[in-house]
């Protein structure tokens, strides 16, 4: 394999034969090049006629971006220098995303499904008449839970919690929840167990504070290339950087100290870790005794295996396992980051709750350059595991089973609080009772299950089961290719509304054009169909997005996620505002658990007296649990649903590259990032490849219990030697999910997508 920087050293030292010839001679001999044109437009297009500030629609950084708009299309992009994330900055994902606008697949009206002719066009009416008649059919045969519907965290603020609403009292079905439940539950579950509330404890001005940072799980270069810069920058004075990964990701390469974990065993590493500060007299014993609870059953989970158990399991170097436990406890201010790498497991609760445990146990929380934050996937996935889409949630972080609760819900939207329905089932377990029949039909909104989910076989076979389903979306995508009817819907830009960033800031999204063709905004066409059910009086006030966010404002108000001092007007003036905002004249809150004179004792948990008025509040708790304290717990190591034997001796894991999102409906059809990634492969290293006799670029095959999948070797040294990985965005016979496991953790209800077990083989040379 050639060093790194090789190309560009090839390309200083190879003179060049003569000048190169000037632009303008060129283009007076042979006309203007596409590629001569400035980023974002091209020759004829003419000038915007107006710029839009909005933000991206992929990940959970939400970079600001100013879209430029001419007769009704996003003709380009330019930075938002302003805004203070990101600062114009935008990652290969957010340069491109302008142009999905105008694709060809972009869906200009509802779509009908015939039997042998396939998908043709038909009005709204008989579109929206047949998907009511078919709810209201199979709800009369088969009971209102017998038809589910399945959302997406791409969606705005706005039409998350109004997805909620629109479950609850318009399909009047139990059975809802989302797609950040193959995301971020696992973390919120943690989350809440630990602190009480599922946000990001600091926003990312803090990693420039710390002195040590830890990334467990997170591929950060690829999945938050904006989040990269706040680490690079902190490392330009001085912060010492630790990845945790089975894979030596861009990051990696460069980092202080990385510590190459089996997967699967991220827990056992952590705990590793803990063991050592144990050890060491790391511990901020103070902070651990007045701020935190359960820190004896915590230190002595931690304590009860040796480092070299905990190296054996994870496939650490004890050396490694000490010096990272120096590294972390010794430093004076420090910031812990995780993502997916660690979520995605059967044991992906205990693995956020062993990140956790390293914090508190530093008692670096809660003050300047001294934090812990999950780096959020989906566009909008902070926001929208908050109000109410989940099949266990109610708006404001709610509990749906909680009585107090539900009986504030219900007086927000003028109902008995029996009429709510009660908690469903999340969405593996959907799919599942979709396959076992107990479900009959399907409403899907910005999801593509046949990608997402795991074991696409089965999701396969469950779709087809269906009585009826009807998928809302932009594009056709793989899943949409089984429903019944297509209702076309709206992009990112196309609507008003509101998002919140992994960081807790809430901001803007801007409509800058209008849905072309007969396609409707995703608003419109829930509000259409609760209104065709006979269930429009609990939604007929909302003429705008503001009037949704308007009531979920008080629908928020005393939860955990608290918006109600959070208006249009102040998230534009002020680039944002960080929840939780009780009051209309509180500042917002970047920054949890630290002492301030404008904590709301609703929030905070009063314990003693309040000061006066505007002074500080006297005896109030740090943290949002019912006791006021942080929460240790003890973490054990515990196998994987599946484990490597004798017919599948290979580990795989998946992810993400730069270059996609998610399932890949939207970037799958940008040419400049296809061109980037356009297709899956296999990441092996030389020595498993060696085994096999798979050599770089050769088709090899790869087969779990579930599927198999043939794809390209990219055989690399920055791999585990017992590990392959597949990226996930494709779909069909390219789907790493036709190889995942279907076992989910027993709290956050996540699938275990980054253990399955594997075969692997070389494939003939005609493999396609």
């Amino acid at each position: 394999m050639a060093p790194l920087g090789r190309c560009f050293r090839d390309k200083l030292e190879t003179p060049m034969a003569k000048p190169p010839i000037p632009i303008e001679e060129l283009h007076a001999k042979f006309g203007p090049h596409p590629n001569d044109t400035p980023p974002g437009g091209w020759q004829g297009r003419g000038e915007a006629e107006r710029l839009v500030k909005t933000h991206c629609c992929f990940c959970g950084q939400q970079c600001g971006i100013q879209l430029k708009v001419r007769e009704n299309k996003v003709i380009g992009f330019e930075p938002w220098e302003e805004f203070p994330f990101n600062k114009g900055k935008l990652c290969p994902k957010g340069v491109k995303r302008y142009m999905q606008g105008s694709h060809p697949d972009r869906l200009l009206s509802p779509l009908k499904n015939v039997p042998g002719r396939g998908f043709e066009p038909i009005g709204w009416d008989e579109a929206l008449s047949t998907t009511v008649r078919e709810i209201q059919r199979i709800q009369k045969e088969h009971g209102p839970d017998a038809f589910a519907m399945l959302s997406g965290v791409s969606l705005t603020n706005e039409k998350s919690y109004l997805v909620g609403k629109f479950a609850r009292l318009a399909l009047q079905t139990a059975e809802l929840d989302y797609n950040g439940r193959l995301c971020m539950v696992s973390a919120g579950t943690g989350n809440k167990k630990a602190f009480g509330i599922d946000r990001a404890a600091n926003y990312w001005e803090d990693i420039l504070l710390a002195d040590v940072i830890l990334c467990a799980g997170t591929n950060v270069a690829e999945c938050s290339p904006i989040t990269t810069d706040y680490i690079w920058r902190a490392r330009d004075r001085g912060a010492k950087l630790i990845m945790i990964d089975p894979r030596v990701t861009p990051m990696a390469r460069t980092c202080d100290l990385h510590l190459p974990v089996r997967p699967g065993a991220d827990s056992a590493l952590l705990s590793g870790i803990l063991r050592v500060m144990i050890e060491e007299g790391l511990v901020d014993e103070g902070f651990i005794r007045d701020h935190t609870s359960g820190w004896e059953e915590a230190k002595a989970a931690a304590l009860g295996m040796s480092l070299e158990d905990y190296s054996a399991i994870s496939g650490v170097l004890v050396e490694d396992i000490i010096k990272a436990g120096k590294m972390w406890g010794e430093a004076k201010t420090s910031f812990l980051l995780h993502a997916r790498g660690i979520e995605h497991h059967t044991k992906g609760v205990d693995n956020v709750l062993a990140c956790i445990n390293l914090v508190l146990a530093s008692g670096r929380i809660g003050r300047p350059g001294c934090g812990y934050g999950t780096i959020t996937g989906q566009g909008n996935g902070q926001g929208g595991r908050e109000h109410g889409h989940k099949c266990d949630q109610l708006p404001g972080n709610r509990d749906i089973e909680n009585p107090e609760h539900r009986a504030y819900i219900a007086s927000v939207w003028g109902i008995e609080e029996s009429d709510i329905p009660g908690k469903g089932h999340t969405a593996q377990e959907i799919m599942n009772m979709i396959h076992s029949g107990e479900i009959k039909g399907l409403l899907s909104i910005c999801f593509n299950p046949l990608v997402s989910l795991p074991d696409a076989g089965f999701t396969t076979e469950a779709l087809n089961r269906l009585e009826h389903y009807t998928a809302i979306d932009f594009f056709l995508n793989e899943t949409a290719h089984h429903a019944d009817i297509v209702l076309a819907g709206s992009l990112h830009e196309e609507e008003e509304g509101t998002s919140t960033s992994a960081e807790g800031r809430v901001i803007r999204i801007r409509r800058a054009v209008d849905p072309p063709g007969e396609a409707r905004t995703d608003t419109w066409i829930l509000l259409e169909i609760a209104r065709r059910l006979g269930r429009g009086q609990y939604f007929d006030h909302f003429k705008t997005s503001e009037d949704i966010f308007n009531e979920l404002r008080v629908a928020s108000k005393g939860g955990t996620a608290d918006y109600y001092g959070i208006t249009y007007e102040r998230i534009e003036q002020e680039f944002g505002v960080f929840w939780p905002c009780p009051e209309i004249g509180h500042p917002g809150t970047p920054r949890l658990f630290e002492e301030s004179p404008h904590t709301s004792p609703a929030l905070a948990g009063e314990v003693g007296e309040q000061s006066k008025p505007g002074g500080r509040q006297a005896g109030y708790r740090r943290f949002f649990t019912p006791d006021g304290k942080a929460h240790f717990h003890p973490t054990p190591h515990r196998p994987s649903a599946e484990e490597p034997d004798e017919e599948y001796p290979v580990i795989l894991t998946t992810g993400r590259v730069v270059s996609h999102y998610l399932s890949g409906t939207q970037t799958r059809r940008i040419g400049g990032l296809v061109d980037l990634c356009p297709d899956p492969y296999v990441e092996i290293h030389p020595t498993l490849a060696a085994q096999y006799g798979i050599e770089d670029g050769q088709w090899m095959k790869v087969e779990s219990r579930r599927g198999s999948v043939v794809l390209r070797a990219k055989v690399v040294t920055t791999i585990r030697p017992d590990t392959i990985f597949i990226p996930y965005h494709w779909p069909g016979g390219r789907s790493a999910n036709n190889l995942t496991n279907r076992a989910l953790d027993p709290l956050s209800k996540i699938p275990e997508f980054k253990k399955s077990v594997v075969r692997i083989s070389k494939a003939g040379q005609d493999a396609t």
